[in-house]
């Protein structure tokens, strides 16, 4: 019971993200089913998606590999002074 209780809330959450019939015919064929409303009116709103992605996906990756393996190795680093016991 508990886990269709945190099941349910995230399915119907996910299902509003489906573009319904009148807006999936308006859509391009790369976001067919996958937003509403109209799509891109110019070559230029897709050059700025595709940006806007790159950012995304750049961002994602440092700060996961900063998380994995920060590289700080000063004495002086800032974090050292947060962690220390003193």
């Amino acid at each position: 019971m508990k886990k269709i209780a945190i099941l349910l809330p995230l399915l119907l959450v996910a299902l509003g993200g489906f573009a319904c019939p009148a807006c999936e015919k308006q859509q391009p064929a790369l976001l067919k089913g996958i937003s509403h409303g109209s799509g891109p009116e110019s070559n230029w709103d897709m050059v700025i998606v595709w940006v806007i992605a790159i950012i995304v996906v750049l961002t994602l990756f440092f700060s996961i590999k900063f998380l994995v393996k920060p590289g700080e190795k000063s004495k002086s680093h800032i974090k050292r002074f947060i962690l220390s016991n003193d």
